[in-house]
């Protein structure tokens, strides 16, 4: 008996085994002294058995950009030209809500407006956020803050130390809008 197309045992793609990926695990944290004031952002990046620890300062600042700040910088920290499983864990229900529940692509497809009248605050990091997500598999995660969470933890200590570090360096965008007045 002559197999056919329609009996695929005979005719069935081979396809290429697909390489598990290994999942880069990343802690961000924002902190501001003030709010606004001198502001820093931390992070922590794991991939497989290589640990790497970001972070800076800015001398007038917010809270919320910092925590954007981190995200985009954990993401440009990513070395690869292959696109990763990318999972950013943050206690920033501002951070994690505006990607996951679309806000942030909806103020891009707006014209960066939340209604008919109020502008999307941030709209420069959202901008910078959404670009630096196209190149990688993106997942965000909600944790709670101050909760014994390790990277976590690590997060908020190097955020509050490279607020606190005597090299800030200038938010241009947030000064240009927000005077810095010493």
């Amino acid at each position: 008996m002559k197999k056919t197309k329609e009996d695929n045992t005979l005719f069935k793609e081979k396809k290429p085994k697909d390489k598990v990926q290994k999942k880069v695990i990343i802690y961000t944290d924002g902190a501001c002294l003030g709010n606004p004031g001198p502001g820093g952002y931390g992070v922590v990046l794991r991939y497989g058995k290589h640990l790497k620890e970001l972070s800076k300062g800015y001398r007038h600042t917010t809270n919320n950009r910092m925590e954007i700040l981190a995200a985009i910088e954990a993401l440009r920290a990513l070395k690869s030209d292959k696109r990763l499983n990318v999972v950013i864990h943050s206690d920033s229900q501002l951070l994690v809500k505006s990607i996951n529940e679309g806000w942030a692509e909806k103020w891009r497809m707006n014209n960066w407006k939340r209604n008919r009248k109020d502008k999307a605050l941030n709209a420069d990091l959202w901008a910078m956020l959404l670009n630096e997500m196209e190149k990688h598999d993106v997942e965000f995660i909600w944790v709670k803050g101050h909760a014994d969470i390790p990277d976590n933890e690590r997060c908020d200590r190097l955020s509050k130390d490279a607020a606190e570090s005597g090299h800030l360096l200038i938010d241009e965008v947030y000064e240009s809008e927000n005077p810095y007045q010493v």
